[in-house]
């Protein structure tokens, strides 16, 4: 049975945690130009050490679940503590003060929606295998969904598994795979009765990505980075142990992947990419391109601070919601339309206040710097459900409206 403990007494703990453990941020006014790095994008530095990045997430991840910070709402069988959401919201807002090693690699897809549908729909064998070492940051996970042909429609995966005895036999291949190149387990959807309504003919895997006949090759971004990759499944041989949820019960096992991905990329998160938005930093920008004065260039600045503190807002109602034990609203999906579309207004805006410097590295302090930030822009609109299926599903499922008419 878990201890309950009151809010006020995790944060407390959650803090001694950290100060022992941590530096304190400074605060955002702390602000200077020209000190410390100016790199400002959503996805990795491409100029960064990506391997000493995932070490140190793993490091600090082993850190957080050893004294129990680890998987705050999961189990205590896999020394989860069996507190609520607002204690892992309260955890990640106190974190957000100190300064502690980017685990994006891991919480985003692995602890964020795979550990959440292995515990869902994995038999006890693949709980007691992968979850302990998942949220301990020893594995990580990645999630082979999207297909070259594919398009949006998820059901119709193309990836086929056939069954040989106690063994699936895999072949196919999947794409814009986060983080493969770094994963030890992928969670895997494959055609399993072509003959089936594509909903009804899929089933899920677990797939250890060391297996022989799994290739990886990344695909390089036009931000220079390579986050991304194609997987290739050549009989690949999946043990039916490793099976997640029933034979062609595939579709289930997704939604549940797909529930925990809009609340995990809904979360204000985005490293170096919250930076951009932060006022302080744009009127630097503008001060340093001597648009200081610029009445139109300061009323666009107020405008794009007005919206990031409308954004924060709804994040602090959501929070009060779980306080008061309603159930999660649509504030999720909001948040996550509002994050995207406030990180590109504002890489539009330094791009507009620093011209041909921010095509051109001249190699000055804070200027080509948002080069980054301007080219992933595109993507933040798709990531994590496209703007546009996000925008029907408020549409329907929230205000009520009808549905597009069938073509």
């Amino acid at each position: 049975m878990a201890q309950q403990v009151d809010l006020d007494t995790f944060a407390a703990e959650a803090r001694a945690f950290l100060d022992a453990n941590a530096r304190r941020r400074s605060g955002p006014g702390a602000f200077r130009w020209g000190e410390g790095s100016d790199y400002v994008g959503f996805f990795g530095d491409p100029n960064a050490d990506d391997e000493a990045d995932v070490a140190a997430a793993r490091a600090w991840q082993r850190t957080r679940y050893d004294h129990g910070f680890g998987w705050i709402t999961g189990p205590t069988r896999y020394a989860g503590r069996e507190l609520s959401s607002l204690h892992d919201v309260t955890y990640d807002l106190i974190e957000a003060e100190y300064d502690v090693p980017d685990t994006e690699v891991l919480s985003v897809i692995g602890l964020g929606m795979v550990g959440p549908t292995i515990l869902t729909h994995g038999t006890d064998e693949l709980r007691d295998r992968y979850l302990p070492a998942m949220y301990r940051g020893d594995v990580v996970a990645c999630q082979l969904f999207s297909e070259p042909g594919a398009g949006s429609d998820l059901a119709a995966v193309a990836t086929r598994a056939v069954r040989d005895g106690d063994e699936w036999v895999v072949n196919g291949q999947k794409v814009w795979t986060s983080s493969a190149q770094h994963a030890q387990i992928g969670e895997l959807l494959c055609r399993t009765d072509p003959e089936a309504p594509k909903h009804k003919g899929i089933t899920a895997f677990v797939l250890d990505m060391s297996l022989p006949g799994v290739t990886v090759r990344p695909l390089r971004q036009m931000t220079g980075g390579a986050e991304f990759n194609e997987v290739f499944l050549d009989d690949v041989r999946i043990p039916d142990s490793h099976r997640l949820g029933e034979v062609n019960g595939g579709w289930r096992v997704a939604v549940t992947t797909l529930m925990n991905e809009r609340s995990t990329v809904a979360a204000d998160s985005g490293g170096a990419a919250v930076e951009a938005i932060s006022p302080a930093r744009l009127h630097a920008l503008m001060e340093h391109t001597g648009h200081a004065a610029d009445p139109v260039a300061r009323q666009e600045l107020a405008g794009l601070a007005v919206d990031v503190l409308a954004a924060r807002a709804l994040t602090g109602r959501a929070v009060r919601r779980l306080q008061a034990g309603s159930a999660p609203g649509p504030e999720g999906s909001i948040a996550k339309l509002r994050f995207a579309a406030n990180l590109t207004r504002a890489a539009h805006f330094a791009a507009d206040l620093l011209g041909d410097q921010v095509t051109a590295d001249s190699g000055e302090w804070g200027t080509f710097s948002w080069n980054q930030l301007l080219l992933a822009a595109p993507a933040l609109r798709i990531l994590g459900g496209t703007e546009e299926i996000m925008k029907n599903i408020l549409a329907e499922r929230v205000l009520g409206l009808p549905k597009e008419p069938s073509r």
